[in-house]
């Protein structure tokens, strides 16, 4: 059978083309298609196949097509390929069968040869993918508004392949044969931006630089009218390329098969370490052998086996130690993922779990799509020819997994999880395997590992209670052997009472025998221990340090320790580094429905408080010391707590905030919802100054926008004024200049309202360069100008040194070397007095570039080593980045082409670290620098 969507509809059975029936009978079908091998609700069928106007009759009538249907496609015999589910229908769809799928399949070799730098397989690939369009997808059928949407995002991905290939054409240097194309593509979406730049590179590349140029203009154009945008600041960049002839515009020679760039060719071994004490599962075990070698082993086939069973019951452990002892039958080696599916706060979604496997097989982060497709495709075509195991631990849903499983090779998936996922077997022909709880004979084996033979051997009638009591279930067990370890002269049959004692139970919980077992672990704590375990419940994870326990506890350090200690030696809290603690996610369930259920609900509040005051009084002095040239905010009094250890010094404080950056993001969104509004865009605005010069913006923006709400919330004006700044400075970097310029207007009408000269300076300090950014440098100067004269009516030294160096770049944008270079010479005059050594770096960038420009290169590249250095000892990744481009720029305009390819190399490297788009401009310098 072969199902042809990319067109007008198409059927077709041994070559002949199948009459489908009626318009609706075709429509069901259609809709059917867009989501095969897996069930779709008579609900949205109805939806797709009649819009708004569904009829009482319809159930009846999807039934009376799907009948209509199955003798079409059987040629008179009735077709089993649709089958009626709970509650809708499925259709089967072989591999190969649709049209769409041998189209996402050439896209995505295409794709994988693109970022290999194999040219001529990537245009074979991507010229293949294309003719497979005969027009409009479905043109011939009425389609309902939610077909029509699943039908245009068919329609994106053939315009993202469409200039895919353009890019690839022109790369092969035949930029005529891609002018006209592109022509034809824009006439139909005149708002791609990516397919104006290649038709303005394709028409200079062919002589017609006017062309080029009204290219551009014309985009421009149609931009304002249809949108009321600029362009985006790349194609601008291109513009002002072409417009002074820049060498990078021109084709590249190819490049030689040895001196490609592509992917490395890894062999991942992800697996985690296996669980020492692994006791019986000889039947489970022998059935993921057997699923090996009857399905894994054949020689396209994807073996998967999902192992489902309760929380606690040691699904981790059985395919962790299967895994390893099978290990060596996979040689392309194995990928493992945690997904976290029950951690509510750190779920990994399809898209971040593809990107680490991407990485582990060789792609660099900057070559990996943005597209949850696209990276699938890429996935999938990188392990098509390999033979791994893939370990996807802990997973939600069906839907969580889908996304990483091969689509074809010799792989085999080992999916552990909770739920059953009934989606997986039925669609994708997984093999369910349950786990139960151990045996009553594998229980006692668990427990004699932990214990040694002779301890159980005396009081075998206790060891069977506690088994029973245990539930068999192995997370329960570890931890009553951690309990019995403890406690080496307590009888076992002392502990089996204890354990069955009524008063273990929480009745107002489930999934009785863990949290039994659980209840009876914290009733054996002592006072102490268990408010302290309670109060961990408070904590928004992912760890917590001693520090951070003592501030729950409101208690010394020295007086938390000891606790710490015991609730690690019971297993309901583990060290997973030195002085950090984390719990299993069940135990941290535990403990927050233990504090949610607590009468302590004044104590709680105040145990909130503390932990915010301890985070808030350590992040603070540790912002100061990263970014000490940044005007202070006032926090919220410290709180009378024992003697607080701050760091003293900027290592110290980079270091602290390496380990609790992802702490500090789930503070900041805590506090907020929890009533503590002024601590959440305190803590925001101190991690800001870590996240900010590393280049994550997407932090800076989430963060910032809850410190914003809450700011907002109780009416902060000092707290709304730094956030919308910082919001937009997030903003800024992330492309979104319109909704930046309005938080930056915000920003400032705050300070004014506030008598804030110094904010309103530093807000149009950051407003200068936006305007820059946008091409106005008029107005850029203007604002810079502003914040200068500002910074000196307040005697701010540090702030006038900076808005200098910034009036000092723009000038030397214009071509006002001289002028760039004197008002730099004063900025760095001053912050070298000062030591704002940040500051030095980023005024030593300007006059590097300055004397770049004047033909100085030796001095250029000079002040550019300088601030390099200067960037790279303040942790400033992003600025670091930039600063090598340019030296690399540098370098090859004086003809040393190792220094600059080296370079450019460690600025790819940096942008590849921080997830930086710029990393593909990078590498494009370092292949022309290759081929050339």
């Amino acid at each position: 059978m072969r199902f042809e969507l990319l067109g007008p509809f198409r059927v077709y059975h041994d070559g002949r083309l199948v009459p489908l029936g009626s318009v609706k009978q075709r429509l069901l079908l259609a809709a059917l298609l867009l989501r095969p091998n897996e069930v779709v609700g008579t609900n949205e069928l109805a939806a797709m196949v009649w819009g708004d106007e569904e009829p009482a009759s319809a159930a009846a009538n999807l039934r009376t097509y799907v009948r209509g249907l199955r003798r079409s496609l059987g040629g008179g015999a009735t077709w089993d390929g649709i089958t009626a589910a709970a509650g809708g229908y499925l259709l089967r769809v072989g591999p190969g069968e649709r049209d769409l799928d041998l189209f996402d399949a050439a896209a995505a070799r295409g794709r994988e040869a693109l970022a290999a730098s194999d040219l001529d397989r990537a245009e074979a690939e991507l010229s293949a993918a294309v003719r497979l369009w005969r027009g409009a997808p479905l043109s011939d059928l009425p389609l309902r508004s939610t077909l029509a949407r699943r039908v245009a995002q068919l329609e994106e991905r053939r315009l993202l392949v469409e200039e895919d290939y353009a890019e690839a054409v022109l790369a092969l240097g035949a930029s005529a044969d891609v002018v006209h194309r592109l022509r034809g593509l824009l006439d139909r979406h005149p708002l791609r931006q990516r397919a104006w730049g290649q038709l303005m590179v394709g028409l200079y590349r062919i002589g017609d630089v006017a062309g080029a140029l009204d290219a551009f203009r014309q985009a421009r154009q149609t931009l304002a009218e249809e949108t009321g945008l600029d362009p985006a600041p790349e194609l601008v960049t291109l513009y002002d390329d072409i417009l002074h002839h820049r060498p990078g515009l021109t084709a590249p020679d190819r490049p030689a098969p040895d001196t490609a760039v592509g992917p490395l060719i890894q062999r991942p071994e992800q697996l985690p370490r296996a669980v020492p004490e692994f006791v019986g599962r000889s039947v489970e075990l022998a059935g993921l052998d057997a699923l090996l070698h009857g399905g894994a082993e054949g020689p396209t086939n994807v073996a998967i086996s999902v192992v489902s069973g309760m929380a606690g019951v040691g699904k981790t452990a059985l395919a962790l130690h299967w895994a390893h002892r099978v290990a060596d039958r996979f040689p392309d080696g194995q990928l493992y993922v945690n997904l976290r599916g029950y951690d509510e706060a750190g779920v990994v979604s399809p898209p971040d779990a593809l990107s680490g496997f991407l990485e582990a097989l060789g792609v660099p982060h900057a070559r990996i799509p943005s597209g949850l497709e696209a990276r699938t495709g890429l996935y999938r075509s990188l392990l098509a020819s390999r033979r791994m195991l893939l370990v996807l631990d802990n997973a939600r849903d069906s839907a969580q997994v889908r996304a990483l499983l091969p689509g074809a090779g010799r792989c085999m998936v080992v999916v552990t999880s909770r739920d059953r996922l009934g989606g997986l077997i039925a669609a994708e022909c997984a093999t369910p395997l349950t786990l139960d709880v151990l045996t009553a004979e594998e229980s006692r084996s668990l427990l004699a590992r932990r214990l040694g033979v002779s301890r159980l051997a005396s009081e075998s009638v206790a060891v069977a209670d506690i088994i029973e009591a245990a539930g068999r279930l192995p997370l329960a067990l570890s931890i009553v052997a951690a309990r019995v370890a403890t406690h080496p002269t307590f009888p076992l049959s002392a502990i089996a009472a204890e354990l069955h004692s009524a008063e273990a139970r929480l009745d107002a919980l489930g999934d009785g025998d863990v949290r039994r077992v659980f209840s009876w672990s914290f009733l054996a704590l002592g006072a102490d221990a268990a408010r302290l375990f309670t109060l961990l419940g408070l904590h928004p994870g992912p760890d917590l340090t001693t520090a951070a326990a003592s501030a729950l506890a409101g208690v010394s350090g020295a007086a938390v320790t000891p606790i710490l200690r015991e609730l690690t030696r019971l297993h309901l809290l583990a060290e997973h580094a030195p002085g950090r603690f984390a719990f299993h996610d069940l135990l941290r369930a535990y403990a927050a429905e233990l504090a949610q259920s607590s009468e302590r609900g004044d104590e709680h509040v105040a145990a909130r408080q503390r932990l915010y005051d301890h985070y808030l009084h350590a992040a603070y002095p540790a912002a100061r010391l990263l970014q000490p040239q940044w005007p202070p905010i006032e926090p919220v009094p410290p709180l009378p707590v024992p003697a607080r250890r701050p760091v003293t010094d900027h290592d110290g404080a980079l270091a602290w905030f390496t380990a609790e950056h992802r702490v500090l993001v789930r503070v900041v969104r805590q506090a907020a919802e929890n009533g503590f509004e002024t601590y959440a865009w305190q803590i925001a605005w101190a991690l800001t100054t870590f996240v900010a010069p590393r280049g994550l913006w997407q932090d800076q923006l989430a963060i910032q926008e809850v410190a914003l709400g809450a700011a907002e919330k109780i009416d902060d004006l000092a707290g709304q004024a730094v956030a919308n700044r910082l919001v937009s400075r997030a903003l800024t970097r992330l492309g979104d200049r319109t909704l930046a310029e309005y938080r930056l207007k915000r920003a400032l009408e705050l300070h004014e309202r506030l008598g804030d000269p110094i904010g309103q300076a530093q807000t149009l300090h950051n407003y200068c360069e936006l305007c820059y950014l946008d091409g106005r440098l008029d107005e850029a100067l203007a604002h810079g100008r502003e914040a200068l004269r500002l910074y000196r009516l307040v005697g701010n030294h540090a702030g006038e040194a900076r808005t200098l160096n910034a009036i000092g770049w723009l000038l030397a944008t214009t071509g006002d070397y001289v002028q760039a270079i004197a008002s730099c010479t004063e900025a760095l005059d001053q912050q070298r007095r000062t030591d704002d050594r940040n500051g030095q770096a980023a005024t030593l960038d300007s006059l590097g570039f300055a004397y770049d420009r004047l033909g100085e290169r030796d001095r250029a590249a000079d002040c550019y080593e300088q601030a390099i250095e200067l960037f790279r000892d303040s942790a400033d990744r992003y600025h670091e980045a930039e600063t090598l481009i340019r030296l690399g720029d540098t370098r090859e305009g004086m003809g040393d082409r190792n220094a600059a390819a080296a370079a450019w190399r460690l600025a790819a490297r940096i942008y590849e670290d921080v997830g930086d788009p710029a990393a593909e401009e990078v590498r494009r310098r370092l292949e022309r620098l290759v081929s050339s």
